[in-house]
């Protein structure tokens, strides 16, 4: 895991940082583990545009990824780490000893010929996969089921992390990405270690046209615009726009919207930080 800072012979060049991409074994992805991929534009099937600062960008192909981990006792060698344009962390090809590849979201330290595997009774190493209820406390996990079978669902990104807190009766206390703490069944998968990629943090684009590569287009700022089209707007000369808030008029920066009556609130010990 390395970064590289390139010499400024351009514009677009002076500032830019870029992934060293050590980790990555191979560029020609698994053609069976591939599917089409479409894109909108941010346009609905009328053709009206209803997202906004979408559209172009490179072709891409989507990588199958598995993320339920449910072929359970069958070891699996790591054949290469690749880099998925559909996500900031790399992905691993598995081989199953019954001949099945499959992606999976790949964890720092993973290595070409490395055996994983999944399920209840496998040993603690990076890469494996088991239930909250047979990992050790305290160990770093990602890749987090939120019910049990439904697949992973948190802390997939580059760089990210869980901790596993605590058990008490049928439930696991977990410390997310986000500084929130809450309760999961011991029933839901988990996989041990950090999320690949971290210093894709790091990354600086260096120009605009990289932001177009990856299919962003130019963002207005609120406070340029006129009242009609922005809450913010208008004013006259630069004026700050007044309280931050978004295009509906809906608070932003600290104010919540998530709703009090929610059944999932009880399951949560610490929200996350402002």
């Amino acid at each position: 895991m390395s970064v590289r800072k390139l010499k400024p012979i351009t514009p677009g060049q002076r500032f830019r940082v870029v992934n060293g991409y050590d980790a990555i074994t191979t560029d020609k992805p698994e053609k069976s583990l591939l599917a089409p991929k479409k894109r909108s534009g941010g346009r609905n099937s009328q053709g009206k545009m209803t997202m906004r600062y979408i559209g172009g960008g490179h072709k891409k192909r989507y990588r199958i990824i598995d993320f339920k981990r449910n072929k359970t006792g069958i070891p699996a060698e790591v054949k290469s780490i690749e880099y998925d344009p559909n996500r900031t962390a790399y992905i691993a090809l598995l081989n199953y000893q019954d001949g099945e590849k499959r992606y999976i979201i790949a964890q720092n330290g993973l290595r070409v010929g490395q055996n994983l595997v999944s399920g209840e009774g496998v040993d603690p190493e990076v890469g494996n996969a088991m239930p909250l209820s047979q990992i050790p406390l305290g160990t770093i996990i990602s890749c987090i089921e939120l019910r049990p079978g439904q697949g992973a669902v948190m802390a997939r990104s580059a760089g990210a992390f869980a901790q596993l807190m605590a058990r008490d009766g049928k439930f696991a206390t977990v410390k997310l990405p986000s500084g929130e703490t809450r309760l999961l069944l011991l029933g839901c998968f988990a996989t041990i270690g950090v999320v690949s990629n971290s210093d894709h943090q790091l990354m600086v684009s260096g120009k605009a046209g990289r932001s177009r590569w990856l299919g962003r287009r130019p963002r207005t700022r609120p406070v340029v615009m006129n009242p009609v089209d922005h809450p913010m707007g208008g004013g006259e000369g630069k004026s700050s726009g007044g309280h931050p808030r978004s295009r509906n008029g809906i608070p932003a920066k600290g104010f919540r919207t998530r709703s009090k009556t929610k059944a999932s609130s009880k399951y949560i010990i610490e929200r996350r930080k402002k």
